[in-house]
């Protein structure tokens, strides 16, 4: 008994950074290019969207006569090799990284979505959250399915839906979707992509050596070479045949807002990839430097919670005059061992994570940035460590407002009991963690530094002003037991 208590404490202190982020539901890609290795391209694409989605992997390439895929458990790195790469031959490919916000992490959950029935083959790979599944699953009760995602309900409601072409299927489809879908899918001849009218969640499209590519973030496009074109608009559904765009037509967003994510600025994107023509590194770097106006503080050095509130400390640094400076070293592998450390290793919690440099804490003044908090433990035990390391006072510096609501709509966050913010004011959460001062930024001022407008955003883990009606009793498992 006290050894698996033990393994269990480590397992949660070892992961306490992980599951203290906000974890966005997928990261997607696809390519149109005959000719090219088109399984490699998105291998390579898909490694840069990794940090979207850590559960599971997978891809569809289509030759045009055989649709063909490759899904498991794990990173990119482990799921894909020279091997069963080679094996892909096409000029079709979409793929998928998953973290699971609706079903769970099995393997009959893993993306893309491949249909195969009466001769028709069709492939989906979606970032988001439908939030009416559990209603259109209702309609499939005599399909046998062993998956639990949103993604396969979408899927199967396009199978069915009205229409000879899958064109008009997703036509037909794609208006009784409710809630956050960036999708992009494929037939044996044909890829398609289209996105929920409130355009929640990212989707752009690039050119590769005159062929179209397309991603959830930009930063996709930059690693294999390709140039962005533009967004994916709200609504919009267009197919890609014989390497020419057909918009198809737009979702009605009558009464439908465009509502991007906020917090896709805040953590969730990559910094050098670009959002609304907005690059996130600046952002990022605008709300250092807005926070700051509005919480200042006199000390020897600002640093970052690696990695993401670097960009914000950056700003916030420049625009008090502060050196910007590393205090602890980020151990990026330590999570990917099988290997239990010893027992005193165990206890050391975060420090297996985070190493602390005491030489440059030594009677300093510290200012720690980061992006939020979300249940305050992993922030209360890097303070706790940065003091017992010669720090003498540590100010924490947030550059978001409080995280007080959760996100129905693609972001994994817990229950509204286990946000921090939504049980405590800010005085007392300072307490808790034992911080000699905490501010976060305000809303209008990650607004500003967002550079979009006001009125076009979702920031519903801040407000509670969610841009559709939602259950708040909705949760991940919702259709397992459909």
């Amino acid at each position: 008994m006290v050894k698996k208590n033990l393994k269990s404490e480590y397992h949660k202190l070892v992961d306490l950074k992980r599951q203290e982020a906000l974890h966005d539901h997928c990261g997607i890609f696809g390519i149109y290019a005959p000719g090219e290795d088109v399984a490699k391209i998105t291998y390579f694409a898909l490694h840069s969207l990794q940090h979207r989605g850590q559960e599971s992997a997978g891809m569809a390439v289509s030759d045009g006569r055989k649709l063909r895929g490759i899904r498991n458990l794990g990173l990119v790195t482990s799921v894909f090799n020279e091997n069963n790469l080679s094996k892909l031959k096409g000029f079709i490919a979409i793929g998928h990284n998953r973290y699971s916000t609706t079903g769970s992490n099995t393997k009959d959950n893993i993306q893309p979505v491949i249909l195969a029935s009466k001769h028709k083959v069709f492939s989906l790979a979606h970032n988001g959250n439908v939030i009416n599944a559990k209603m259109l699953n209702s309609q499939f009760k005599h399909m046998k399915r062993s998956a639990s995602s949103d993604s396969e309900v979408i899927t199967q409601a396009i199978y069915r839906a009205p229409g000879s072409k899958w064109r008009e299927k997703i036509m037909n489809a794609a208006p009784h979707f409710i809630g956050a879908y960036s999708i992009i899918a494929c037939s044996k001849k044909r890829m398609y992509a289209f996105r929920d009218p409130w355009g929640i969640r990212p989707l752009c499209l690039g050119r590769l050596k005159g062929y179209y590519v397309l991603a959830s973030e930009t930063c996709a496009f930059d690693t294999i070479g390709a140039l962005f074109e533009r967004d994916i608009k709200p609504g919009e559904i267009i197919e890609i045949y014989k390497n020419k765009i057909n918009i198809l037509g737009y979702i009605d967003n009558l009464g439908k807002k465009p509502s991007f994510c906020l917090f896709e600025y805040v953590y969730l994107a990559r910094p050098d990839s670009i959002l609304n023509n907005m690059l996130v590194h600046e952002a990022r770097k605008k709300s250092g430097q807005i926070l700051a106006k509005e919480a200042p503080v006199k000390a020897d050095l600002v640093a970052a919670i690696p990695d993401s509130g670097t960009s914000a400390a950056i700003g916030y640094a420049s625009a008090l005059g502060i050196p910007f400076g590393e205090v602890m070293i980020k151990n990026r592998y330590i999570g990917r061992t099988f290997i239990q450390p010893e027992q005193h290793v165990r206890e050391l919690g975060v420090k297996i994570k985070f190493n602390p440099m005491k030489q440059i804490l030594e009677g300093k003044k510290i200012v720690i940035v980061d992006d939020s908090i979300v249940r305050g433990t992993t922030i209360k035990k890097i303070v706790e460590i940065l003091k017992k390391n010669g720090a003498k006072e540590i100010h924490i510096r947030i550059c978001s407002p409080p995280v007080k609501f959760p996100c129905y709509f693609g972001v994994d966050t817990p229950n509204k009991k286990n946000l921090i913010a939504s049980e405590m004011r800010v005085k007392k959460i300072k307490k808790f963690i034992k911080a000699d001062s905490l501010h976060y930024l305000s809303l209008s001022g990650l607004v500003e530094a967002s550079g979009q407008g006001k009125n076009s955003l979702c920031t519903a883990c801040f407000s509670g002003r969610y841009p559709i009606k939602i259950d708040t009793h909705f949760n991940k498992h919702i259709l397992e037991d459909s």
